[in-house]
């Protein structure tokens, strides 16, 4: 249009270029936005009503079978997808669970780097998908944090490290935890504000959770420490951690009361698992005792690293002075010299039993007690924990190879 037709056209509306006979404008409200469809779309396109498209895309409705199938065929030609807000306004729900990590309480900790946590939250992703439900991955120190200049007022929570509150930004239909400590504040607030929780990892009795799944972590470290044993170890050590989680607290005292039973001195070392340089330190510290171990059991995924490293330092051969077992979902221990054994905790087995006892809870189609799931383990054997001939003769520490 020229200067003078759009002078024209201000001052005519009849100028005013119309659309093509047969094309009509689109209309308000549910129409093309961004040029995406809209339901209205959709109930022209198919000649029924919006009723009869919400119905038919919904599941709802009685409706024939020949236009519930012809209306999903002109949504799915016209692109056409459900807008998250209405269907919030009309069912309630957000679509949305949600998934943290409260181990470690406010220090800072990117657990999707380790192998188990990405496993299992990739597991939780496609169970969701698969009922309709997307997963969002949320920092835990948000909901109660102490340093942002905002707090969240709904909840009574002060102002969190991660910037204003996440969580009261993101509309949740429940969550998941994962490993929660003992007395943990975030599930309680979660549970306060009406939010199925269900946890990854056994909580303590006194958090009121819809469901739980975790692995009977004491029969897996007997079992690991007596293949230790059956290998010709004679002093095992432990690497373990500092937080009051299940998984950390329950293999801990497994390894003790083996310890008791086999008549050993028990021989470990503590270290905050979420800071990633107090592996390598608490490594060098076991292998630098007097009561030096010939095998050792490390409870998370970088232990056999840190492990392996230190025993290098101090001259170990593995596994003919010193036997590694670790637990880890990594492959790449497959591939280290020597290859080291791990301890599989089935996180995708674990991530999608999550995600469905959390769904049901949210649909109500979940039992009225709390569900309590066990999963199986694996500990896949390789070089670093089967020593052929004699066992080794367990002497003082040797010192540290120069660099």
């Amino acid at each position: 249009m020229t200067a003078a037709e759009k002078h024209q056209a201000g001052r005519n509306p009849a100028a005013v270029p119309q659309p093509p006979v047969g094309r009509c404008p689109q209309p308000r409200g549910g129409g093309r936005l961004n040029g995406r469809a809209g339901i209205r779309d959709v109930a022209a396109a198919a000649g029924v009503s919006i009723t009869t498209v919400s119905d038919a895309l919904n599941g709802k409705g009685r409706l024939p079978d020949t236009t519930r199938s012809h209306v999903r065929e002109v949504a799915e030609r016209l692109g056409y997808r459900p807008s998250a807000a209405a269907r919030t306004l009309r069912t309630g729900k957000s679509g949305l669970i949600g998934l943290t990590v409260t181990t470690y309480g406010e220090e800072p900790f990117t657990f999707t780097e380790f192998a188990y946590f990405a496993e299992m939250a990739r597991a939780a992703t496609s169970a969701a998908l698969a009922r309709g439900y997307a997963l969002v991955i949320l920092p835990a120190p948000a909901l109660r944090g102490h340093t942002t200049p905002a707090g969240n007022a709904a909840t009574g929570a002060g102002p969190g490290p991660y910037g204003p509150d996440v969580w009261a930004n993101v509309a949740l239909d429940g969550t998941i935890v994962v490993d929660p400590s003992d007395q943990d504040p975030v599930v309680g607030e979660l549970v306060r504000s009406g939010l199925p929780v269900v946890s990854d990892g056994r909580p303590s009795p006194s958090l009121p959770v819809s469901a739980w799944v975790d692995n009977d972590h004491e029969a897996a470290v007997r079992s690991l420490l007596d293949h230790l044993a059956d290998n010709g170890a004679r002093r095992i050590g432990l690497l373990t951690g500092t937080s009051t989680d299940t998984y950390t607290r329950v293999s801990t005292t497994a390894y003790l009361r083996w310890c008791e039973r086999v008549g050993q001195e028990p021989v470990y070392e503590r270290y905050p698992a979420h800071d990633p340089c107090a592996g390598a330190v608490a490594a060098d510290r076991l292998l630098a005792r007097p009561d030096r171990p010939d095998a050792v059991y490390g409870l998370f995924d970088p232990c056999g690293t840190d492990l392996l490293a230190a025993a290098r330092r101090y001259g170990l051969r593995v596994p003919e002075d010193l036997m590694l077992v670790c637990c880890s979902e990594s492959a790449s221990y497959a591939t280290t010299a020597p290859p080291i054994t791990t301890l599989s905790l089935k996180p995708g087995r674990i991530g999608n039993a999550v995600a469905q006892l959390l769904i049901d809870a949210i649909e109500g189609s979940g039992p009225a007690r709390p569900v309590q799931r066990v999963m199986p383990t694996e500990l896949i054997v390789r070089t670093s924990s089967q020593r052929a001939g004699r066992s080794a003769t367990v002497g003082p520490p040797r010192a540290p190879a120069a660099d």
